[in-house]
């Protein structure tokens, strides 16, 4: 991502209070793979995290299928995953777990039946994985293994992060790093000269976007996770911001 600026800066942060996220019940599902051995392959993607690698998120990351992705609300959710042993202990690796970030999504292919090759056909529950993360629980060879899968927090190093791209009269924003809930449920942004909150509205995945003129202004965001966590990024991008520009703040869900 071309001239990015990482900018820590003091954060004045508003708290509504709610319990933060605790791990679900295990669920069955299945998981195959895709994107190489070194999960190139994986880039870019449903949810716009761009380079998975320098945004934080490296190989531990999955396309989820139609009944997880939710039309792009999932995305950033992490997932702990186990292979089931007790199905396939052949094709398990026994006593392993991996815990994943929704990245992508996985399309349904409705000219194979859901469970010879059309894998993410509804309502199947499905993770295709980065290759890497697939054999820390599964054999390769064998393609496609039942899993038991929970919600879990997201753990996360640093701040979130603001991505300002578009142009005049468009800002479209993409939100990183989320610790916790690891999802949006609603933004809204804030110019230092407007001074009044202005809802976005998701424009796909991650990518959430503004139809105002804000260039020139310090900008703020209020973030609310899809547990009901909000916080509030005061000036968290400085009124000499230039699209293309990446943002942190110092804190997190």
């Amino acid at each position: 991502m071309a001239n990015i600026v990482i900018l820590m800066v003091a954060i004045l942060v508003q708290f509504v209070y709610t319990d933060a996220i605790t791990a679900s019940g295990w669920t069955p599902a299945h998981a195959t793979f895709y994107g190489g051995g070194d999960a190139s392959g994986t880039m870019g993607g449903a949810c716009g995290y761009g380079n998975l690698y320098s945004d934080g998120y490296g190989t531990n990351t999955a396309a989820l299928s139609t009944a997880l992705f939710n039309n792009g609300a999932s995305c950033g959710q992490c997932f702990r995953l186990v292979c089931d042993l007790k199905s396939e202990p052949r094709w398990c690796v026994k006593g392993a777990s991996v815990t994943i970030t929704a990245t992508n999504f996985c399309p349904p292919n409705n000219n194979l039946p859901s469970d010879n090759g059309g894998w993410c056909n509804p309502p199947r529950q499905h993770f295709d994985m980065a290759q890497p993360a697939f054999e820390k629980i599964g054999i390769y060879k064998r393609g496609i293994v039942p899993i038991l899968y929970q919600r879990v927090p997201c753990v996360k190093r640093g701040g979130v992060r603001f991505t300002i791209n578009g142009r005049d009269y468009f800002e479209l924003v993409l939100i990183t790093n989320v610790a916790n809930a690891g999802s949006i449920q609603s933004m809204q942004i804030m110019g230092s000269k407007s001074k009044t909150w202005m809802s976005m509205s998701r424009n796909w995945g991650a990518n959430w976007q503004s139809n105002a003129y804000l260039n020139g202004q310090s900008l703020s965001f209020k973030v609310t996770t899809t547990d009901g966590i909000v916080k509030v990024f005061s000036n968290v991008v400085p009124s000499n911001w230039a699209f293309g520009q990446t943002f942190s703040s110092s804190i997190n869900f």
